[in-house]
C-alpha cells in the first residue's frame, strides 16, 4: 500500500541530540580528544574573562566551532552560524543543546581579539603537538621546513602611493576601474589602504605579484606533523629568517637534520644551522651551492630530500580544506592566529589517521 505524503509538524521530540549522532561516528573520538585539550587550557581561559558581569558564551564552544569550521571548509562565520542552526552534527560537536539559540555571527568578531588570537591559537597548537609526543609519534632528529604565500584580504586596487598622490579611480560605483599601466609599484612607496601590513610579493620569476603574507611550517619527517609555525611579512629573506627562529626554539638535539628546498641554499643560512649544530639537508643549487660533499655523500641526505616534499601536503590541505589560500582577516597578528589554528586542525586530522580513528573530512 502506498504511503501518503503528509507532512505533520511534531510538537515534541523524544530523542536527545546525543541519540541522533551515530555511536561509531568518527567525530565522536575527535570531540573527546578536543575536550581533553581544551580542559588543559582552563586556567588560560579564566585569565581572559572578568570575575563579575554577565556570563559570556563558553570559550570552549567558540573554539570547537572554529575547529569544525576549518575541518568542513565553511567559508564565513555568517554561513557557519546558519549551518549550526539546522545541522545536528555541528550543533552536537560545538556543545549546544537541541533547543538552544545559536549566537549571532558577530560574536566571533567580538571575541576574536580576546579569545581567537595568536596566543590562544598557539597554546592549542602546542597541546596538539604534546598529544603527539605523548603517543610517541614524534622524533627529535629529522625535520623539514618550507614557506607558502597566504593571499591577503585586500585587492590590488587598494595598493596606492603612501604620499597620497595616486590618481583617483576612473569610474565610480562599487568596483571602479583603476589604471596601473606604466606605474612602478613597490612596497617602499606603496601600501594597501585595506591592509597596510600586507606586502606585494611574488615567489618566483614569471609569477604574478600579489598582496600577501607568508606562512612557515617546520615538519617532523617521520609522521608529517607540524611541530612549529611562524607567520611573517612576505619578503625575499622571510623563509630563511623564519626557519632559523623555528629551528632555534624547536630543534634541540645536536646533529638533527633539517631538509629544505633550493631557496634555502644560501651560505648565511647553511652556516647559521651548522653553528646551531643542526645538519642542513638543503637541496643544492646548480651553481654556487653552499652544500658540499660532506653532506651529500650520506644516504640520509637523499632521504631528507624525499621526505621534505611532504610539507606540500600541509600547505595543500590548509589551502583547499582549511581555507588558508586567502585569509579572512587583516593584519599580521590575526593572520598568524588563523594560520596557527589551521595547522593545529591539520595535525588533528593527521593524528586521526595515525590512530586509525579516521575522522578526517578531506
Amino acid at each position: 500500500m502506498r504511503g501518503a505524503d503528509i507532512t505533520q509538524q511534531e510538537l515534541f521530540s523524544y530523542r536527545t541530540l546525543e541519540d541522533r549522532i551515530p555511536k561509531d561516528h568518527p567525530l565522536r573520538k575527535l570531540r573527546a580528544v578536543v575536550d581533553i585539550l581544551l580542559t588543559t587550557l582552563d586556567s588560560e581561559f579564566d585569565a581572559l574573562y572578568a570575575r563579575t558581569g554577565r556570563e559570556s558564551i563558553p570559550p570552549e564552544r567558540l573554539l570547537r566551532a572554529s575547529l569544525i569550521q576549518v575541518l568542513f571548509s565553511v567559508r564565513s562565520e555568517r554561513q557557519w552560524v546558519q549551518q549550526i542552526e539546522f545541522n545536528l552534527l555541528y550543533r552536537w560537536f560545538v556543545g549546544l543543546p537541541l533547543d538552544a539559540e545559536v549566537w549571532d555571527h558577530s560574536t566571533f568578531s567580538a571575541n576574536r581579539d580576546r579569545l581567537l588570537n595568536e596566543r590562544i591559537s598557539r597554546l592549542f597548537f602546542e597541546r596538539v603537538v604534546l598529544l603527539a609526543e605523548w603517543q610517541d609519534l614524534l622524533s627529535d632528529e629529522h625535520f623539514s621546513v618550507d614557506g607558502t604565500l597566504i593571499q591577503a584580504w585586500a585587492s590590488m586596487k587598494s595598493f596606492v602611493k603612501k604620499d597620497g598622490s595616486s590618481p583617483p579611480p576612473e569610474a565610480g560605483g562599487r568596483n571602479p576601474t583603476v589604471d596601473f599601466k606604466g606605474e612602478k609599484r613597490a612596497n617602499a612607496t606603496h601600501a594597501s589602504t585595506t591592509d597596510p601590513e600586507a606586502r606585494l610579493y611574488k615567489k618566483s620569476e614569471g609569477d604574478k605579484a600579489q598582496l600577501c603574507f607568508m606562512g612557515h611550517a617546520l615538519m617532523e619527517n617521520r609522521t608529517g606533523l607540524v611541530v612549529d609555525v611562524e607567520v611573517t611579512h612576505a619578503t625575499g629573506t622571510a623563509e630563511r629568517d623564519a626557519a632559523k627562529i623555528m629551528i632555534g626554539r624547536t630543534v634541540t638535539k645536536p646533529g638533527a637534520t633539517v631538509g629544505a628546498d633550493k631557496a634555502y641554499d644560501v651560505p648565511e643560512f647553511v652556516h647559521a644551522l651548522r653553528e646551531q649544530r643542526v645538519t642542513p639537508h638543503v637541496a643544492r643549487k646548480e651553481k654556487g651551492s653552499a652544500i658540499d660533499g660532506r653532506t651529500t655523500r650520506h644516504a640520509g641526505y637523499r632521504t631528507s630530500l624525499k621526505r621534505r616534499k611532504r610539507v606540500e601536503e600541509i600547505f595543500g590541505w590548509s589551502k583547499t580544506v582549511g581555507g588558508l589560500r586567502q585569509t579572512r582577516f587583516r593584519g599580521l597578528k590575526k593572520v598568524a592566529a588563523q594560520t596557527v589554528f589551521t595547522f593545529a586542525a591539520y595535525n588533528l586530522t593527521r593524528l586521526g589517521g595515525l590512530f586509525g580513528w579516521r575522522w578526517s573530512t578531506a
